[in-house]
């Protein structure tokens, strides 16, 4: 027969989601970011698309290989433009290097390799794209701030929780924002609508009036009714 569990000691209650701290919550959300891998054909072309907000800087890492045991080299080209066709980082013949760029606005951004097809060759195998994208706080250099700001480890894990914590207000911010002008536009669209169906049933009202008086007159014209 199994003994019963013991019980929680005094003073010392069990560990759940509940029982995380928020700061142990925040520091699980700082984590770093995976890159993206994928494989890039022949004569093919790749895009990656993100909403970025305004005033974020943006830094990645890409690497262009071609598979074990190809003769060739890795070729193609990278563009990373934003929804308006500005482009803010171009390279031809990329296979390895860094970017980084500050938007203006809030917009979609998107990285496009192009695979390019040496001349003289035939179909060439498929070249492993890896792509490590970050931005806002994620893009940041904390170590670098440790060393300009001579910061001690704690203190940079505050400053990093700081920046994250204004990240999210932000984006709360945006969200609130958002919700007002889509409850602006609903309350617009609902007021054209009401205006709308008012102005329709005056129509029906008016159209339904004529022809009485007209059937009645048109009647009265064939002595049909007095």
């Amino acid at each position: 027969m199994p003994l019963p569990p013991l019980p929680p000691l005094p003073g010392r209650p069990r560990l759940g989601r509940a029982a995380l701290p928020p700061l142990l919550l925040l520091l699980l959300l700082v984590g770093p970011a995976r890159p993206i891998s994928f494989q890039l054909p022949g004569k093919a072309r790749k895009c990656l698309r993100e909403e970025i907000h305004r005033d974020t800087l943006v830094t990645g890492e890409y690497e262009i290989s071609p598979p074990p045991g190809s003769s060739t080299g890795p070729s193609a080209n990278l563009k990373i433009t934003d929804s308006a066709g500005h482009i803010l980082y171009a390279k031809e013949d990329a296979t390895k290097g860094k970017f980084a760029f500050t938007t203006e606005d809030y917009d979609m951004f998107e990285a496009c390799f192009e695979s390019k097809l040496p001349v003289g060759t035939g179909r060439m195998p498929d070249q492993l794209v890896t792509l490590d994208m970050k931005h806002g706080v994620e893009a940041k250099n904390y170590e670098e701030i440790a060393k300009v700001e001579k910061l001690k480890p704690l203190e940079v894990e505050l400053r990093r929780l700081e920046d994250l914590s204004e990240s999210i207000v932000n984006d709360f911010a945006y969200m609130k924002k958002r919700e007002e002008e889509m409850r602006d536009t609903n309350e617009s669209t609902n007021t054209r609508v009401l205006y709308f169906s008012i102005f329709s049933m005056c129509c029906l009202i008016g159209l339904a009036t004529w022809q009485v008086f007209y059937l009645r007159r048109f009647f009265k014209a064939k002595k049909l009714i007095e």
